[in-house]
């Protein structure tokens, strides 16, 4: 994948994910980095492009990361615990869907 095609899936992911969450929690975007304040403490999701990877420090879970399949079009953990939208929502009790552009 070329940076240019991480950049768009990453900057177009964060942007969903601010918007589906922003009804829900407290969600805000700046600079590729998304935090989210939630009952259980505070979530960061960010776009890491040397490794193209995107990025996920949560307070239930802790530390993953999430590379694009472009098979499945979804983001999965490099260590193979799971989807990221799922994780996320489940964890905010949301509903996330997210494709890719």
């Amino acid at each position: 994948m070329s940076d240019s095609a991480f950049e768009t899936l990453a900057d177009s992911l964060l942007a969903t994910l601010e918007e589906a969450l922003g009804d829900h929690v407290d969600a805000e975007l700046h600079g590729g980095i998304l935090t989210v304040e939630g009952d259980a403490g505070t979530w960061i999701v960010n776009k890491h492009a040397p490794t193209r990877q995107i990025w996920l420090s949560s307070p239930v879970s802790g530390a993953r990361h999430y590379a694009f399949d472009e098979g499945s079009g979804r983001w999965q953990d490099t260590r193979g615990g799971g989807e990221l939208l799922e994780v996320l929502g489940t964890e905010l009790g949301v509903e996330l869907a997210w494709q890719a552009p």
